[in-house]
């Protein structure tokens, strides 16, 4: 099976970390896990990163205060690598209980005796209290926002010193933990640093664009208020601003400061260009300077209609943006909350933009600042939650809600990327036992939007990410949806029949909607069937899905969960370690993958993404046109489709001419043109109806297709075929229709035989008449050819396995993707391989490698055959076309013998089962099957 929670090596250069010679020094780059200043828009010049080896003593009866471990004389027994929580992998140690006490020596330069000191931490859940040499220097409670120390008063310049930090991650009901259950960060998990600053420093420094106006209002506030006059200055570059810096006074007693700058000419902050204004911030005075080294970009968020149109869209810049979202839940496998690298951060965003997406919803985690840097610098748009908790909306939450608010916007107000602020996710922790969601609560959720928005009104706030139609107030109406892949669009029929200005759909306490853009915070397929997440092909439901959004354009996006698996959700465009995923998509369409699927230009076939039709049947295949974007405006487009496949002998074929025809063009045009005529093939057949759209260049702006299962009843069993002056002679038959079987670790079919599956060791064994009236002398050449595969014994398939128990929200129950009992593992990276041995009368003929036990795309009529039920059952599961030559001499023996009996085999070397597929079920449209040649 395959193992997606624990397959990344840790990483070499963090397991060996020089301890030696950091104490009290800058550390080096290559003695500390993520050396990189945590914060790129708020840095000094003068810090100390304190990443790395620290003691840590757990205090499982929380006797550590009584014991004045405080004091940094006692002796903690293990070493912790901080950043990362413990209990997770690449911090080295094991969760033993819910308190511990950090410890390491630091020295604070003497040079840097004319400032105030601070402690840093990025990060850390959830209650922390410091000392230094025994002298309490502060204390904080909340997990997700930074906060700071100062130590001034108890340095000793130059001179060794010991930090303790006592860290409470106790239970409480109030307490955010999101979906802690995925990997519990306890204790220190962002970056702890020591910094300098003089005596009055910033505090900090919002600029808010306008683009309309052509400025930045910059808000600064100070530590305290200006103990004398004195003077703010923001330094650009010399190519973004010709008079090079702009300024401002500030006043006796001011702490607040406000001016505008002018950005003349511009450089807007775009996905396309995702230009940031690198500036330093100086506020001197009092004989000192502090120096903020940030960023902002020139960009505004705001809601427009989609031109031609009154469907309001979340737009940037002025201009709609058709959002093509995915839900990240932001952990990794080794460091839960914590990435290893910077470079690992960098490729999350990386990794959405290559396959077509534009942003991403940091869910019910508070996201890491160098990753949203990595967004701002990338271009890609996010959407960012504040946790959860699990209890009752009391006093206590309130307050951990608010102080997790308000340390997100303050901290990462410069960031571009962020276009909206979502405080709370499908109505958790908003209930009161059993009134529920009471409008008391319903009250203090839009006042806490009211906060939101006069702490940052520059972007969008969401009240709620809903999955229960609860909105109470918000600027955008979104809804979260998790239905198989053939029922999305009666769904968004119903959606967007029922949404327009003035209706109480998706509203609760009798408000109304107003012009909020109706937008897909949550979508999927995988928690659509019965008995919720399991390891399955999502790419095929995922496509109709993607079809049915672009024909409802009143949509202005969606927001595909998720970005990668977690512990038990298996539904990620990757693996929980990041390893690949395979659609399969490139082999049914040269050239198409998952971009197409998230393009600004789309174009949309049938509502089925197969069809049964009869052979020889013409047929008026509709399309539908999605062009989201003012781009190539002006320009003639083509359109071009083709129509291939593979006959029932499973060989590729093309069925007709490339059709080509020009098509209507207009920015953000969507709507239907005329349908393609397809004549289908005249024989059974699997058929892919392939369309492309191209501009006058010849460059490919959308791909997509459909397919056709192409029979007439079930293919005969015996038949003689024609081709190219050549006679064949063919027998057919079942899978389910073996004469004998051996497997001791399961043998077992499905849907009533159109696929055997044999476990493990074994063989099935096939007993074929010699066909009446074939004369073996007249044979040129015989073959066996047939649709096999490897097969995995899943969780779902052993004997007394029962469905996943526990609490999926929160990580409990079930770790194995392959107990749901729909599940059928998505072809990636990690092969399940096996071998058959074929043999005919007696005599091995070939032995053949089954690379994977696969499911994908490719799986066109295992997907076509499933019930429409609520339920899959193998679904996407294909096998590899495999074709054994027949020696002469063996099949004169089976004629001799009057029958051919035909084994496929797999034994203890190469025991990875056996899958074989009928003319219904699989990729090809064939029952294995003996094809003579005749001379």
């Amino acid at each position: 099976m395959r193992d997606i929670s624990r397959t990344i090596p840790a990483i070499a250069v963090i397991l060996a970390m020089v301890v030696c010679g950091i104490w009290g020094n800058p550390a080096r780059a290559q003695d500390i896990p993520l050396p990189e200043h945590p914060r790129p828009n708020f840095e000094r010049p003068l810090w100390i990163n304190l990443n790395g080896p620290w003691q840590l003593g757990f205090d499982k009866e929380d006797a550590g205060l009584a014991n004045n471990w405080s004091s940094g004389k006692t002796e903690f027994p293990l070493s912790i690598m901080v950043p990362f929580p413990w209990g997770s992998d690449l911090s080295g140690v094991e969760d033993q209980a819910d308190i511990a006490w950090y410890k390491r020596t630091i020295r604070v330069p003497a040079d840097w005796k004319a400032n105030r000191v601070f402690v840093v931490v990025g990060a850390c859940d959830w209650r922390t209290a410091g000392w230094l040499d025994g002298q309490k220097v502060g204390s904080f409670q909340g997990g997700y926002t930074p906060f700071e120390f100062e130590l001034t008063d108890h340095v000793k310049w130059g001179q060794d010193q010991t930090l303790v930090l006592r860290v409470d991650d106790t239970p409480h009901p109030f307490k955010l933990e999101g979906k802690q259950g995925y990997g519990q960060a306890k204790g220190i998990w962002q970056t702890i640093y020591l910094e300098a600053r003089p005596k009055v420093a910033l505090e900090t420094v919002h600029f808010l664009p306008d683009i309309d106006a052509g400025k930045v209002t910059v808000k600064a506030t100070l530590s305290q208020p200006a103990p004398d006059a004195m003077r703010l200055a923001i330094q650009f570059k010399p190519e973004d601003r010709a008079s090079g810096a702009a300024q401002t006074t500030v006043a006796k007693g001011r702490q607040e400061i406000e001016f505008d700058v002018p950005i003349k000419p511009m450089r807007l902050w775009s996905l396309e260009d995702p230009y940031l204004y690198e500036v330093k911030a100086v506020l001197s005075g009092q004989g000192a300077e502090d120096v903020v080294s940030t960023y902002f970009g020139m960009r505004k968020i705001s809601v427009v209609n989609l031109p031609g149109t009154d469907y309001p869209y979340i737009a940037l810049n002025n201009k709609p943006v058709y959002l093509k979202m995915s839900l990240d839940q932001a952990y990794h496998p080794e460091g839960f909350y914590t990435f290893p690298s910077d470079a690992f951060m960098r490729d999350e965003i990386l990794r959405s933009r290559q396959i077509g997406l534009n942003g991403q919803r940091i869910h019910v985690k508070i996201g890491i600042p160098r990753k949203l840097y990595w967004a701002d610098k990338l271009g890609m748009l996010i959407m960012a939650d504040v946790p959860n908790s699990w209890g009752q909306p009391d006093a206590d939450m309130r307050n951990e809600i608010e102080v997790a608010l308000r340390g997100m916007i303050k901290r990462d107000f410069n960031h571009p990327c962020i276009f909206s602020w979502v405080p709370f996710n499908e109505t958790w922790g908003l209930r009161t036992g059993d009134k529920g969601y009471t409008p008391e609560t319903q009250e203090w959720v839009a006042s806490v939007v009211r906060l939101a928005k006069r702490l940052d009104p520059t972007r969008l706030v969401e009240d709620n990410s809903p999955c229960n139609h609860d909105h109470v107030l918000t600027d955008i109406n979104s809804w979260h949806a998790y239905l198989p892949g053939y029922e999305w669009t009666e769904h968004l029929a119903q959606v967007t029949r029922d949404t327009y200005e003035g209706s109480t759909w998706n509203y609760i306490g009798g408000r109304k909607q107003g012009r909020e853009p109706l937008f897909n915070s949550e979508c999927g397929n995988v928690w659509g069937y019965e008995g919720s997440t399991g390891d399955v092909d999502w790419s095929w439901d995922y496509h109709l899905m993607m079809d049915a959004f672009r024909r409802h354009p009143k949509v202005c996006g969606w927001l595909y969960t998720e970005h990668h698996d977690v512990i038990n959700e298996w539904n990620g465009y990757w693996r929980f370690d990041r390893s690949e995923k395979f659609t399969g998509m490139e082999e049914l369409m040269p050239g198409m993958s998952l971009r197409d699927l998230h393009s600004d230009f789309y174009v949309a076939l049938s509502e089925e993404l197969c069809q049964e039709v009869k052979p020889g049947s013409s047929l008026e295949v509709p399309l539908y046109v999605s062009f989201l974007t003012d781009a190539q405006a002006g320009q003639a487009l083509t359109l071009r489709a083709s129509l291939r496949g593979w006959d029932s002998l499973g060989r590729e074929r093309s069925f007709g001419r490339i059709q080509r025809r020009n098509i209507p063009y207009r920015a953000w045009m969507c709507g239907a043109i005329d349908p393609l005529e397809v004549t289908m093939p005249d024989e059974p057949a699997v058929a892919v109806l392939a369309v492309q759209i191209e501009d006058r260049a010849g460059v490919v702006l959308a791909r997509n297709f459909t397919t056709f299962a192409v029979r007439d009843g079930a293919q005969p069993r015996q038949e003689t075929l024609t081709q190219r002056n050549r006679t064949m002679k063919v027998v057919r038959f079942a899978p389910k229709s073996f004469s004998k079987a051996e497997w001791p670790v399961k043998q077992w079919n499905v849907f009533d035989g159109l696929k055997v599956n044999g476990a493990g060791a074994g063989y099935f064994e096939y007993r074929i008449p010699w066909p009446q009236g074939l004369d073996v002398g007249d044979v040129e050449t015989a073959s066996f050819r047939a649709e096999i595969s490897a097969k995995q014994l899943f969780g779902k398939d052993k004997e007394g396995a029962g469905k996943q128990e526990g609490d999926f929200m929160r990580g409990r129950g079930t770790h194995d993707p392959s107990l749901n009992p729909n599940a059928y593992p998505m072809t990636d990276e990690t092969p399940s391989p096996s071998a058959v041995r074929i043999r005919i009368a007696g005599e091995a003929i070939a032995t053949i490698d089954l690379p994977d036990d696969p499911a994908d795309h490719r799986g066109i009529l295992s997907w076509h055959a499933q019930k429409r039920d609520g339920k899959l059952n193998e679904a996407g599961s294909y096998g590899y076309l495999v074709t054994a030559q027949i020696p002469g001499p063996v099949l004169r023996k089976a004629a001799r013998e009057g029958t051919i009996v035909i084994r496929l085999e797999t034994d203890e070397a190469i025991a990875g089962g056996i899958a074989i597929y009928g003319e219904q079920f699989g990729r090809y449209p064939l029952d294995p099957t003996l094809a003579f040649v005749m001379k």
